[in-house]
């Protein structure tokens, strides 16, 4: 059953052909300037944002920023964690995500039995995800003990991302890790997304509003950036959120002039 989130996600996807979601560590800022990236993001034009990082935060300094957030920006929160402690009964939604590759079957399924019985208690919409590492996979490969898919292996993406559509998940997240050097390649993207009929999200990496247009313009349906909302001044990152929010835009656009064509 699609909740109220998922709806608005797949809704936003067919109106506009590609969206941003501003990714928040809540470790990395205080709640206060999270609301500011929050605030600055909606009126930028980002659909959503999502709250949840690579290293561990308690369950009420989650619960203070989920909040104070909510004060700033009406667009919905979903909940990205990296374990059962990342879980906010504040928010609106969250990604229940599986590592398929990693190693450890904690994270392919033991964390989502524990998480379970407490995300029916809060009244979460849970949203299926199926999460893959690839490229040098960052923090979140080594938290998660994965293996991460070399950018020259894109197949083996594809093959993943087909195998979490069988599955019954409704979104894939290709993550390249926070910070990565690289975001996830065209090819890559072209693949995955040929090989599934559901929502491609694409993070880690991107840096600029060129990268972001080409992400959306191989196949994104999702573009998620977090790590250039940690570094600068104010001013300085709203700037880069509107680099990267435009680019979104742009290879949205050219998604539709494809389709106009074809």
């Amino acid at each position: 059953m699609v909740g109220k989130v998922e709806g608005y996600l797949l809704k936003k996807i067919l109106n506009e052909r590609a969206i941003h979601i501003t990714l928040i560590d809540p470790e990395k800022m205080s709640d206060e300037f999270a609301a500011f990236i929050s605030s600055e993001s909606e009126s930028l034009g980002s659909s959503a944002i999502m709250i949840g990082g690579t290293t561990f935060v308690s369950p009420n300094a989650l619960d203070n920023m989920v909040r104070t957030i909510k004060e700033s920006a009406s667009i919905p929160i979903i909940l990205f964690p990296n374990n059962v402690t990342g879980i906010s009964k504040y928010a609106d939604a969250i990604w229940f995500m599986s590592l398929l590759n990693s190693a450890d079957p904690y994270f392919i399924i033991g964390a989502q039995v524990l998480a379970a019985p407490l995300i029916k208690k809060f009244g979460l919409e849970a949203i299926p995800l199926g999460y893959i590492i690839v490229g040098e996979g960052g923090s979140a490969g080594i938290i998660g003990k994965a293996f991460p898919i070399p950018y020259d292996k894109p197949e083996l993406a594809g093959a993943h991302a087909l195998a979490a559509q069988f599955l019954g998940m409704r979104f894939i997240y290709l993550e390249a890790g926070s910070g990565a050097k690289y975001p996830v390649p065209s090819e890559m993207i072209k693949i995955v997304k040929n090989a599934i009929n559901m929502p491609l999200i694409v993070g880690g990496g991107i840096k600029t509003g060129e990268q972001a247009k080409q992400i959306v313009s191989a196949g994104a349906d999702i573009v998620v950036t977090g790590t250039v909302t940690e570094m600068g001044k104010k001013e300085e990152v709203k700037s880069k959120l509107m680099e990267i929010i435009n680019g979104v835009k742009e290879g949205a656009k050219s998604k539709i002039k494809e389709l106009n064509l074809s």
